[in-house]
């Protein structure tokens, strides 16, 4: 089913994705489409969206905390020296037109506007495929265009002074359950182990699923993974970890993150096995 502001993506006939295009969100929420719910081939949901812990965590999707001082990401900004603060400072991503629109996915045109007016112009790319009949990959590419006449930059909460919140770009929110989730790279366990460090893949397994991140370009890779599961689930890219990524006037920035959603709990070959197929050329 698909209407003007949703699109429903399908895996073999069955739907395992809800993209909402002009969701009525207020303001501090940085109101942006998103992917919700998110589902395996068994029908088990692993996004979450506005949860009581972060309404502005909006199932999967991309966001960014700072451009040029605005909030695409929602809620509180994170000012050097004060903390987190209640700023009227939210943009939000408007979307324009879809160039392409499937059961299998899409290509969709967004505007990235703030008080200032239009700062961003993206491109985002989303497919899905069959890789088992137990798991499929939902496969993320977005593009970042300064369409003003000054430089800009992209920053997170790290570079302006909270060391470990370096989140921004691709961001997924999955389920809060009683348990947490676990997560793993192929060289490492633990949400203190994986955070604020580079992996090809990073693995995040609930009670019944497992979700496998991965970045599928050589820049994609250098991004440090932003982790959370015991606070609540979540994973996303670091855009800016360190330092904050300049955008001149009509320069783009590219990211591209394949996703395998799995029922069941995978072990470490089993997930690089399904990366390996999921991004391969």
């Amino acid at each position: 089913m698909t209407s003007n502001d949703t699109t429903v993506l399908r895996v073999a006939g069955r739907p395992v994705g809800r993209y909402v295009t002009r969701p009525e969100l207020p303001a501090r929420l940085s109101p942006r489409p998103y992917l919700h719910p998110v589902t395996t081939l068994a029908g088990t949901a692993v996004t979450e969206l506005a949860p009581a812990d972060h309404a502005h965590h909006l199932g999967v999707g991309v966001a960014v905390p700072d451009v040029e001082g605005f909030n695409f990401w929602g809620g509180r900004t994170y000012v050097r020296d004060q903390g987190p603060t209640e700023l009227d400072n939210h943009g939000s991503q408007r979307h324009i037109a879809f160039q392409l629109r499937d059961p299998d996915g899409f290509v969709e045109e967004l505007r990235w506007v703030a008080a200032i007016g239009e700062l961003l112009r993206e491109r985002r790319t989303v497919a899905v495929t069959e890789l088992t009949d137990q798991a499929w990959a939902l496969d993320l590419t977005f593009s970042l265009t300064n369409v003003t006449k000054g430089p800009l930059s992209i920053g997170s909460p790290a570079t302006n002074g909270r060391p470990g919140a370096a989140y921004g770009g691709f961001f997924w929110r999955a389920r809060k359950k009683a348990s947490a989730p676990e997560a793993f790279t192929a060289g490492a366990d633990g949400e203190e182990n994986v955070h604020g460090k580079p992996a090809d893949w990073l693995a995040l397994r609930g009670g019944t699923w497992t979700l496998v991140f991965a970045g599928a370009t050589e820049q994609t890779r250098r991004d440090p993974w932003f982790v959370r599961t015991g606070e609540y689930p979540g994973v996303g890219s670091s855009l800016a970890h360190e330092e904050r990524v300049p955008l001149p006037p009509g320069e783009t920035v590219v990211r591209r993150v394949v996703t395998v959603v799995a029922d069941g709990r995978l072990d470490r070959d089993a997930a690089a096995s399904l990366v390996r197929k999921a991004v391969s050329p």
